[in-house]
């Protein structure tokens, strides 16, 4: 049968697909995507990489389980039969039972005790309906903006797996302060619960913390444990990777494919970078994406803050815009972000800007020493020349996980501090419920490092005050030549435009 494939579940990672020749070298081409970015990418540069990503593999004729719905669209396509073998593991995605709302929230009411800062709380409906459809299909990417209550999903999504499954689960993340994050937010919940004790029931790894692990839930870091023999993801029956747009890398799909025992896997994340090979990466790993909100929604239920954004266009001098842009002489990329990181009037309105703005503040940038650090200096110095008792924090991924945490739970407390940091820290799931404006000090394309930047100010704080983003950006172009940076602000106004948030654009002479 020539027109036939044949799909057997090898394990819960992946898919072996038994079909003639001439359909695997189709089924290699249907699942090979170019990279993002590769013609920048050192390995495609030395002419050792082609720039693509294989997701099906023609050595092994296997294909990741969660991309197993798209095997039926290339088969469709192209008039193939397909036929599936039973095997040892669970059998596909598209067979699974149904966990309703009402048995969800039955539990909930029966078998927890939920409360948030001591406060007895409720899951809205949006995240009961995230919960039963990630229990009912056991595979899905969640995506759930910043402040929509994705770690409550978590908690109460791995509450009824240990309930009713009674298997382990592990939580993988990217950073050691989520890991911690992570925790307290289980702990939280769970304050008064007498079901549920945080302390002995999730072990913590990162840093060399021990991995021999002994409780229901493990929260470790990726780096901590990708390098694990695969004999030590067995015991789990779940894995939840949170922020999974970072699940790109080739260590995380390896740690990923370890986990062959755990039928039920998801992965949380605020936004996906828009690129089709990323969204096939992910649903590979996980499953099909489910969309659990929007940041739009959330504002008009009045959950999170209204948003103010204002594009503080630069302006510069004739000068130096032929310096930047005219030309053969036009500067590279990496020319002009020093350049106008290193611009004193620049680095001069940043600092001015922050110490103007009312209520806690957070500057987020790119390079450390080169921009973060100074600009630092710069508003440290202003604060302690013209506002004494104003608080001013330094973050960069130098600073200690304790440190980190201790600053997030102490600008919480305050009313106009200033936070300078880095976008690798403060840029990915670092939760400031007290935040009332945010200052792009660094130019970025990056559509997650936006979205999820912008979500660290649309936690309603305590007087209930609207969130307010400055998104600096830099005019240097040339006559018809338009200089690097300006490009990724039209990027970024696509994303707002696309988002549905609302901007104003307001021009800055940067001249004098």
């Amino acid at each position: 049968m020539t027109d036939t494939m044949i799909i057997t579940k090898k394990n819960e990672t992946s898919l072996y697909i038994d079909c003639e020749p001439g359909i695997m070298y189709e089924l290699a081409d249907f699942f090979c995507f170019f990279v993002p970015g590769y013609q920048h990418m050192p390995p495609f540069k030395s002419k050792i990489w082609d720039g693509k990503i294989r997701l099906f593999d023609l050595r092994s004729s296997t294909l990741p389980v969660g991309l197993y719905k798209y095997v039926y669209e290339f088969a469709e396509a192209r008039g193939y039969n397909v036929l599936t073998n039973n095997s040892d593991y669970y059998s596909f995605p598209d067979a699974a039972d149904v966990v309703d709302l009402e048995s969800i929230t039955t539990f909930i009411e029966q078998q927890t005790q939920l409360t948030s800062k001591g406060e007895v709380i409720n899951p809205y409906d949006y995240q009961l309906q995230a919960i039963s459809t990630c229990l009912s299909d056991r595979r899905k990417v969640i995506i759930s903006p910043t402040a929509s209550g994705k770690s409550l999903i978590i908690y109460l999504a791995i509450r009824w797996f240990i309930h009713n499954i009674r298997k382990p689960v592990i939580i993988v993340v990217p950073t050691t302060s989520l890991v911690e994050q992570m925790y307290t937010d289980f702990g939280d919940y769970s304050e008064f619960d007498q079901l549920f004790d945080v302390e002995k029931m999730c072990h913590r790894i990162y840093s060399g913390q021990d991995k021999k692990v002994n409780k229901p839930i493990t929260i470790s870091t990726w780096q901590s444990i990708y390098q694990q023999p695969a004999a030590w993801f067995q015991k789990y029956g779940m894995v939840v990777g949170d922020e999974a747009h970072n699940f790109k890398a080739k260590s995380l799909t390896t740690l990923m494919n370890k986990c062959t025992e755990a039928s039920y896997r998801f992965g949380t994340t605020g936004t996906l970078d828009g690129t089709k090979t990323h969204k096939m990466v992910l649903e590979g790993l996980f499953g099909p994406i489910h969309r659990v909100t929007t940041t739009k929604a959330l504002m008009k239920s009045g959950q999170i803050s209204d948003l103010n954004i204002k594009l503080l266009l630069l302006k510069y001098s004739s000068e130096e815009c032929a310096e930047v842009s005219r030309g053969k002489t036009r500067m590279t990329y990496p020319e002009e972000i020093a350049f106008i990181t290193q611009h004193d009037r620049r680095n001069n309105f940043i600092s001015n800007l922050a110490l103007s703005l009312e209520g806690n503040t957070l500057v987020l940038f790119n390079l450390v020493e080169k921009h973060g650090r100074p600009l630092f200096e710069r508003i440290k110095a202003k604060v302690e020349a013209k506002y004494p008792g104003r608080n001013t924090y330094f973050v960069s991924g130098n600073t200690s996980v304790d440190i980190r945490e201790n600053i997030r739970s102490i600008v919480e407390k305050e009313a106009d501090a200033i936070v300078v940091a880095s976008l690798g820290t403060f840029s990915t799931g670092i939760n400031i419920k007290n935040l009332h404006n945010i200052i792009f000090a660094s130019p970025s394309k990056s559509q997650i490092k936006i979205l999820q930047s912008i979500g660290r100010s649309l936690r309603i704080a305590d007087n209930g005050r609207s969130a307010a983003l400055y998104d600096i950006a830099d005019d240097l172009h040339w006559k018809s030549r338009k200089n690097h940076t300006l490009g990724h602000a039209a990027e970024r106004i696509q994303i707002y435009n696309k988002e549905m948030f609302t901007y104003k654009v307001i021009e800055v002479p940067l001249t004098t």
